[in-house]
């Protein structure tokens, strides 16, 4: 079992100082960036920060335009919904208003007709009483 044992470890131990050769050598090219690489470095990054900005600015924008039309139209809906309410009343009120002068109107084609009745009945009395006043008149002519 030491036999067995001993090359794994050794394998193990191999693997772990290549593992350190390449990691050092990874940080000893990161640490060789000048600074003039890190000054290109610093200016595309501000290149892609002012991009990102500026699109994001757009789109803010988009959106705000699209508020404002959205606001501007759910003014008008409410103008209109507005304007149909009124209408609406207003129809009513005229509604109402002709069923009312439909009932005068029948009111005072009733008071018509009897009024109408009543002369006819007066005219009959009149001439009734003409009558009656004329064969009077030509009895008394008729006795004297």
């Amino acid at each position: 079992m030491g036999l067995v044992r001993s090359p794994f470890f050794i394998g193990l131990i191999l693997i772990m100082l290549l593992g350190m050769a390449i990691y050092l050598r990874l940080w000893a090219i990161d640490s060789t960036f000048s600074k003039e690489d890190n000054e290109m470095i610093r200016r595309q990054f501000d290149l892609a920060n002012r991009e990102a900005m500026e699109e994001a600015a757009d789109w803010r924008l988009k959106y705000d335009e699209e508020v404002e039309r959205g606001a501007y139209r759910l003014k008008e809906l409410m103008e209109v919904k507005e304007a149909l309410e009124q209408k609406t009343e207003e129809a009513a009120s005229i509604s109402g208003r002709l069923a009312m002068l439909e009932k005068e109107n029948l009111i005072l084609l009733e008071r018509v007709e009897s009024m109408t009745k009543e002369l006819e009945n007066e005219k009959l009395n009149c001439s009734t009483r003409e009558t009656q006043i004329r064969y009077v008149f030509l009895d008394e002519e008729c006795r004297s």
